[in-house]
């Protein structure tokens, strides 16, 4: 499709994650000339996995929701062009997507939860987990299927006023919670998905948490192959419609002139002419590119004062295929206080591996910033063998831990652990923030809009403008285009 008479043809797009890949797709699909830059050596940011011993290791691809036929990230890929290009395996075809696993010495909560696929089931293991909670469940569940059909819809996406207009649910879950009167060991198991989204219940926006859960029990999936393959299937779709992506080419200034963008400079000190350009990276980082007076003090005070979500940790290990085969769902083992909340949870994967012999044990959880103050201002590959040894004394921990739920593990090696700072230091993520911008309620005005500068011609994309996850990140893709492009110019232009 040729480029609109109105639309800018030259685009330079600032980092090749998720959200930059996809964003250079729909615009090469409409005629721009699209040039993705990244610092690394490969394309693909959290979506490109890494190999230990020959072992695939993922770092922010764990699971697909909504990929059915009609639904929402089904649809995106088909737009994109890379469905054919992403081979995925059902979840949840056993009757379970996910095991929540609680501490059992409390009266007050399921030793399990089996969380299944689609929003009935959902509904009915609930009433049977707790059955004299009927009523308020329903009333809970409700939303989640307004928040489903709003999502596969795409309301949000091609509505013609502000996107927010449609986030009627704004008021925290914990607050709604509360005023149900719903017990620790429910609202427990419903504070789950905002963990998900790095946002704790008090704080997250009913909107948020429900979309999350409903797209992920909508439909889940895993990759068949390793987050590398999918970030190389969206590069090469890119390059197929004559866009281009340079590695090694990490930015050091954004030239602005008279508050309106005119290129980009590297770090090399060469410099790149450009009418439009586009962030897909965190907000701050953006910020920190752009001159001092390219921005009033006003937007430049509230990017700043943005609250980001908390960072992980992850191990990963080898263990013995035949003694500990692939598990089809994900486990949760689940931390809760006294009134339901869960401050911290442990997830598990065992995988098959590339080696015919070998299972792959995944663990994330929470970051602990304080474990790793020491070495806050050291720089990936530098940090010395004592960084090295908290990593490997955490891991061991963590693996222990879990030899409670799975057994004693056979054929058990670490094959790598990554903290908050290898977050912060390989993808520019502030403060090693998994997930961005925290998505809280008091936060809501702050990151509206969050596509839109007030640089003309430049804009934001990625897991902060909407939402993270893979679902989150594409749609704000599609809205940054929609701002590129004007409401009306993006239904006629972009079908989905």
């Amino acid at each position: 499709m040729a480029p609109h008479s109105s639309f800018p043809e030259d685009v330079l797009i600032i980092g090749s994650g998720v959200g930059g890949l996809s964003t250079a797709i729909i615009l090469a699909k409409l005629g721009f000339a699209v040039t993705v830059l990244e610092k690394n050596t490969h394309p693909g940011g959290l979506l490109r996995s890494y190999t230990r011993d020959g072992i695939e290791c993922a770092v922010g691809v764990h699971y697909l929701g909504s990929l059915d036929q009609g639904q929402i990230l089904r649809k995106f890929f088909d737009y994109l062009g890379v469905t054919a290009a992403i081979p995925v395996t059902r979840m949840g075809q056993d009757g379970i997507i996910d095991r929540y696993i609680f501490d059992t010495s409390s009266v007050n909560y399921p030793a399990t939860f089996d969380l299944p696929e689609g929003l009935d089931a959902f509904e009915e293991a609930l009433k049977q987990t707790f059955p004299k909670e009927r009523e308020a469940i329903v009333s809970i569940v409700d939303p989640i299927r307004k928040a489903a059909e709003q999502l596969h819809a795409l309301d949000l996406l091609y509505a013609r006023q502000n996107d927010f207009s449609l986030l009627d649910q704004s008021q925290p879950l914990g607050k709604i919670l509360d005023d149900l009167g719903c017990s620790p060991g429910l609202r427990s198991i419903l504070a789950i998905p905002s963990c998900w989204i790095g946002v704790p219940l008090h704080e997250c926006p009913a909107y948020y948490h429900n979309t999350a859960l409903a797209s992920y029990v909508s439909s889940s999936y895993r990759l068949q192959g390793s987050g590398s393959a999918m970030a190389d299937a969206l590069a090469m779709r890119l390059q197929e419609l004559g866009g281009r992506i340079v590695t090694g080419a990490e930015i050091s200034k954004i030239h602005v002139s008279s508050r309106v963008v005119t290129g980009l400079q590297l770090k090399s000190g060469e410099s790149l002419p450009a009418t439009t350009v586009i962030g897909a990276v965190h907000p701050k980082v953006v910020l920190q590119m752009l001159p001092q007076e390219a921005v009033k003090p006003s937007y430049r005070q509230r990017i700043s004062g943005l609250e980001d979500t908390h960072g992980i940790f992850s191990v990963h290990a080898r263990v013995d295929a035949n003694s500990h085969p692939e598990i089809p769902y994900n486990i949760f083992k689940v931390d809760t206080d006294s009134d339901g909340n869960v401050p911290d949870l442990r997830y598990y994967q065992i995988r098959k591996s590339e080696k015919e012999d070998v299972s792959l044990l995944s663990i994330l959880t929470s970051g602990k910033d304080e474990l790793w103050a020491p070495w806050l201002h050291t720089k990936s590959g530098r940090r010395g063998n004592d960084y090295c040894e908290a990593k490997e004394n955490h891991a061991r921990q963590l693996l222990r831990e879990a030899e409670g739920l799975f057994g004693s593990f056979k054929g058990l090696k670490i094959l790598d652990a990554y903290t908050p700072l290898t977050m912060r230091d390989w993808v520019n993520s502030p403060g090693g923030s998994a997930y961005g911008v925290l998505r809280s309620s008091s936060q809501l005005l702050a990151t509206a809009m969050l596509n839109r500068t007030s640089v003309k011609g430049l804009y934001l994309a990625g897991q902060n403008v909407m939402a993270p996850g893979i679902i989150g990140t594409i749609m704000g893709s599609f809205s940054t285009v929609k701002a590129i492009l004007g409401a009306d110019e993006f239904r006629e232009a972009v079908r989905l």
